[in-house]
């Protein structure tokens, strides 16, 4: 049913759905968790100031007069009539998603309120159910900030309703900017409130009933009357609202021209709402700092790095010493200002006594909570837009100020994703007791901490136990003999240093020899990418040899990497040999080698020869590089009897088919064996095979059944991709990708899916049919993420710059060849693909219909 809202025209194909407001987790049942403290911040959750996605996207488009806006006839406008009503259209949807979610938080206000006046009127009688003071404790300002919105919302409401192009408000959100002090004042007493109700209701069974379950009326004419939500979750709504309005100003200023009335109210109002964020994080915010200590003992440091610690089940970052006789985990201690720093013990065991369990007696280790991939891809996003704003700043001989404002926000996120992204584990054992597990990122490191261990445990050890002024001694040499001084991030790197290489690196790994035995045997291929290493690449399985021959060839897309490590294996298939942390067989490493990727070297056009040696073991590889300028080309096909390069209308036309036959046969072989193999479509398949399929599709050899089904089935997944990646245009087309990512930059959920679900309806229909066919599909492998490993983030990352990358012509248009820029790009690329693959089932039949409902009358 569509939510009207009192005194707005809304279109009919708004919905209920359309408001499922993210910010502020209000799901069907209007229950919700409040979120959970950060560790260190006791007075208040940490509010995100920054807009999900820097302005930077879409104001590149302003600039270049590609401020996108969908107008009704054809879903976008010419250049001329763009320019006029650039980002008008936009503000209104934004303005139309934000006038919802404001009706949504004044009920919620209004539910908190409607228990204060009888519970006021108990406190004077004979059983009071609160004292006066404690309901002035709970309910302290909310009387006010419901005023304030209720103001703002009558004045906001015949604005919209009334829509022109010369509408101003700016002076209602500069006004609702100007009463933050009201916001500050319930903050500070936010704690206590909580705290109070939470008492109330456990010494009060009627107060308690009470706030279990208030009633927070539903949007007008919407069939939900009413919803049931705790007053501890009401109490949650005016914090999150701040942050709310913020991105809905940034959305604004966004798509307002420059020279627009409104802006420079705007830009006030947004400037007095970040530093209202800053200034309560400021009171939050864990101060980090660096280190120094007295002099080392006689035992010798032979290794020390940064690892993430599982410790009573949250992960810790922890400086791990390893010495000639003894693993020590340590921690920087917090200490004044001006005091020297140190490091903490958190445990040591002597290596005489350190074991590690193998897999299968390991006991079952506490469950492991992984960050959903898409948090760390928008955690990744933030990071690119602050590293091109600070690139910016640098350019503009900004102040330093604000470039070191920015380098500490960098430095958080990425140190939220240094903590969150490892997920391999690594478990320690000491033999009198104690387990200890940490998290890596990749099983090159896990392998070079138990080889140096198990090296040293070669000499004779003897066990010991330390003093405490032993151990202080031994701690405290920890400062001056370390080897890593930084944590790995970026913020921490000078300017002079490589940035790393952006684009594709191709590699063969032909052979390898030096094998005492013959095994089973693979190499997988890993680069590094945001400070930590991925997995990208792994050759079949060379069964019972002691020379094996791959020759296999993968493309590897890089963003900003500076290493490439192979590792090889001994294949295990013995199932009595399971890992009890995530029920993989373990298979043995024979032998791992790292080499840099050396821009100059790397960057000729030819193949580059090259051996790694690795314990005895010589695996020979070639590599050659193509930087994204060169790999984005969406070359036409010249004969255009072919399926690839063509574009997609001609296929279809010609094959009469709704969706490309190479399509239907990749997915429907990928459904029938590839949907339980580890790393579908992330893993290449081999480029021969490839190269094999794209010969007789474009033949249209009547074999090709025969040979899908004798084909590796990675070969037929990068078949799909190099389809999708050589169409002459994007599927998601030229002309709509300035659109596509203004519409997912749009930080209002309401907004984002009245323009995402347009921008789909503008499509031509074989693309629109394909796409949805794909997108089905996609969801499909993901449902089975427990054993092939994609979710619906690992899908949307390898597709989503498939599907969207402009051709040449275009992406001229919207490329800078900067590297930031370009995992900007990159990153709203999978993030519309995201959108899609995370919406409820999309039908071209439903899109269809709506289509003569939409119009900008928002």
């Amino acid at each position: 049913s569509a939510v009207p809202v009192p005194g707005c025209s809304w279109p009919p194909s708004l919905t209920l759905s359309d408001f499922n407001y993210g910010a502020d987790e209000y799901d069907a049942e209007g229950n919700e968790e409040p979120k959970a403290l950060p560790e260190g911040s006791e007075t208040m959750p940490y509010i995100d100031e920054s807009p999900t996605m820097s302005p930077q996207l879409s104001a590149r488009g302003q600039e270049s007069g590609d401020g996108v806006s969908p107008t009704p006839a054809d879903g976008l406008g010419t250049g001329g009539e763009r320019d006029a009503g650039k980002g008008l259209e936009m503000r209104k949807l934004v303005l139309s998603g934000f006038l919802a979610s404001e009706e949504i938080y004044i009920n919620q206000l209004e539910a908190l309120l409607l228990p204060m006046k009888p519970l006021k009127a108990t406190a004077t009688t004979s059983q009071p159910v609160l004292t006066l003071q404690q309901i002035e404790t709970i309910f302290y300002k909310i009387q006010d900030i419901y005023e304030i919105h209720k103001e703002f919302y009558d004045s906001l409401c015949p604005k919209v309703q009334q829509w022109d192009s010369n509408v101003t408000m700016g002076h209602l959100f500069q006004k609702l900017a100007s009463q933050l002090g009201v916001y500050k004042a319930f903050v500070d007493n936010y704690k206590i409130a909580l705290e109070t109700a939470e008492k109330c209701s456990q010494s009060n069974y009627q107060f308690q009933k009470i706030s279990e379950e208030l009633k927070v009326k539903g949007p007008k004419d919407s069939k939900e009357s009413h919803t049931s939500v705790t007053m501890e979750a009401l109490l949650y709504k005016p914090i999150d609202r701040v942050t709310r309005s913020t991105l809905v100003l940034h959305d604004l200023l966004k798509h307002t021209p420059a020279d627009h009335p409104d802006y420079p109210l705007l830009q006030d109002a947004l400037r007095i709402s970040q530093n209202f964020l800053s200034s309560i994080n400021e009171d939050i915010d864990p101060r980090r700092t660096a280190v120094t200590t007295p002099k080392g003992e006689t035992r010798q440091l032979v290794k020390d790095g940064f690892l993430v610690e599982l410790s009573e089940g949250s992960r810790k970052l922890r400086h791990v010493f390893l010495f000639t006789d003894v693993l020590l985990c340590a921690k920087l201690k917090k200490t004044a200002v001006g005091k020297h720093q140190q490091y903490d013990c958190k445990w040591y065991v002597p290596l005489a006594d350190l074991v590690f369990p193998s897999p299968e007696e390991s006991e079952h280790c506490p469950q492991v909570h992984v960050i959903p991939d898409h948090e760390l891809e928008d955690m990744k996003m933030k990071i690119s837009a602050i590293k091109s704003e600070v690139q910016k700043e640098k350019a503009n001989k900004g102040q330093s100020r604000a470039i070191e404002r920015l380098k500490k926000k960098m430095f958080e996120n990425e140190f939220w994703l240094l903590l969150n992204s490892p997920a391999i584990p690594f478990r320690i054992h000491n033999r009198n007791g104690k387990s200890y597990l940490f998290l890596l990122s990749s099983d090159y490191e896990r392998s070079e901490w138990r080889e140096a261990i198990q090296k040293l445990q070669k000499k004779d050890l003897q066990a010991f136990v330390l003093s405490s002024v032993e151990l202080q001694v031994l701690t405290g040499s920890c400062f001056k003999l370390r080897t890593v001084h930084n944590i790995p991030v970026t913020s921490n790197k000078d300017d002079d240093e490589s940035p790393g290489l952006y684009g594709f690196l191709h590699v063969i790994v032909h052979s390898a020899k030096g094998f005492k035995q013959s095994a089973n045997l693979y190499c997988t291929l890993e680069v590094d990418s945001f400070g930590y290493f991925v997995s990208k690449a792994k050759t079949r399985v060379f069964r019972d040899t002691t020379e094996p021959q791959w020759n296999e060839e993968f493309e590897i897309e890089l963003e900003g990497s500076q290493s490439l490590r192979i590792l090889c294996y001994e294949k295990c298939y013995d199932k009595t040999k399971l890992n009890k942390d995530n029920n993989e067989i373990v298979d043995k490493i024979m032998g791992k080698g790292q080499i840099q990727l050396d821009p100059q070297a790397v960057q000729t056009k030819n193949w580059h020869m090259d051996v790694i040696e690795m314990n005895g073991i010589k695996v020979e590889f070639s590599m050659k590089f193509t930087s994204r300028d060169m790999s984005l080309k969406r070359t036409p096909s010249k004969k255009q009897t072919g399926v690839f390069g063509v574009k997609i209308s001609v296929v279809t036309k010609r094959e009469r088919s709704k969706v490309p036959y190479i399509v239907r046969q990749c997915i429907e072989e990928v459904e029938k064996r590839g949907i339980d193999e580890v790393g579908i479509y992330r893993i290449s398949g081999v480029a021969t095979d490839i190269q094999a399929l794209k010969a007789v599709f474009d033949a249209n050899n009547k074999d090709i059944l025969v040979m899908l089904s004798d084909m590796d089935i990675n070969a037929i997944a990068g078949t799909l991709k190099l389809y999708f990646r050589e169409l002459p245009e994007p599927l998601l087309t030229d002309r709509l990708y300035p659109a596509f990512m203004e519409g997912i930059a749009l930080s209002d959920p309401a907004a984002k899916e009245n323009c995402m679900m347009h921008l789909l309806r503008s499509l031509p229909d074989p693309n629109l049919i394909t796409f949805l066919f794909l997108l089905e599909h996609l969801k499909r492998v993901a449902e089975k993420e427990p054993i092939n490993k994609m979710s619906l983030h690992n899908l949307a990352t390898v597709f989503g710059p498939t599907l969207l990358r402009p051709s040449e012509g275009e992406s001229k248009a919207h490329l800078t060849l900067a590297s930031d820029i370009w995992s900007h790009d990159v990153m709203a690329q999978v993030q519309v693909l995201l959108y899609y693959l995370q919406h409820p089932p999309i039908s071209f039949t439903e899109l269809k219909r709506n289509t003569l409902y939409f119009s900008t009358d928002v």
